[in-house]
């Protein structure tokens, strides 16, 4: 029986402890070979912050909910900055961390299971979205933002349309929607558990938000096939 461990916070508490990477967090992906994924990006201060990150903070309101928060670069910007914030975290890991440096409200929880509050945005930020792994996760996601909104409430969040991957590598495209994506983390050696992400090009997104009654605008492209969403549900 194979035995995965959270190798991804594992990384992220080395960083922590020794702010310095001393073994490189690797990523397996379904469409070529391993990659290094840099650790310390997770760490960012508002320094780092690309332009399309500066923008959907700037375009917080109220109440905001940073899903998938890491280890809390958003939230501590946000919170500096006056917002009443949450930050929802499926890692125990992570979590703790943020505890550690100063986020005052987490929520340790998986997305789709935490119910029973309001907020007027709901942030998801670097490929934050891709939790939703497939194009029915997807639509499960945009269920359950609504009932997770206010009245007036938003969503924003930033995706990317992969295309160039295929073209890069010169592997054909999957049978199934181009943008759902294998991955696992090795970490010392270790595997961790495989999970699917989803990374939307923006006729899919358009279509699907549409179909379930939500107003989309498209507010930032940058040159890497990176964009950033606003959306709120028809009233």
């Amino acid at each position: 029986m194979t035995i995965f461990r959270d190798v991804y916070g594992e990384a992220l508490d080395d960083y922590f402890v020794h702010q310095e990477e001393k073994f490189p967090l690797m990523l397996y992906t379904s469409y070529g070979e391993e990659e290094e994924m840099p650790v310390e990006v997770f760490f960012r201060d508002a320094d780092d912050f690309p332009e399309l990150e500066f923008i959907a903070l700037s375009l917080c309101d109220g109440r905001v909910l940073d899903v998938g928060a890491g280890v809390g670069s958003h939230s501590l910007y946000l919170q500096d900055k006056g917002f009443e914030v949450d930050a929802l975290e499926i890692s125990p890991t992570a979590c703790h961390i943020m505890q550690q440096r100063g986020v005052q409200n987490i929520i340790c929880q998986n997305f789709y299971q935490f119910n029973g509050q309001k907020y007027d945005t709901l942030l998801f930020l670097m490929n934050g979205v891709g939790i939703s792994r497939d194009i029915a996760g997807f639509k499960q996601l945009l269920h359950h933002s609504k009932e997770l909104l206010t009245e007036k409430g938003q969503l924003i969040f930033d995706s990317s349309d992969i295309t160039y991957l295929y073209e890069d590598y010169n592997i054909k495209k999957p049978p199934y929607y181009f943008g759902e994506i294998q991955y696992q983390y090795e970490y010392k050696g270790q595997r961790g558990f495989p999970f699917k992400w989803l990374y939307l090009d923006q006729d899919k997104l358009i279509n699907i938000s549409h179909e379930l009654g939500w107003v989309v605008q498209i507010l930032y492209e940058d040159e890497n096939d990176q964009y950033l969403v606003r959306m709120e549900p028809k009233k």
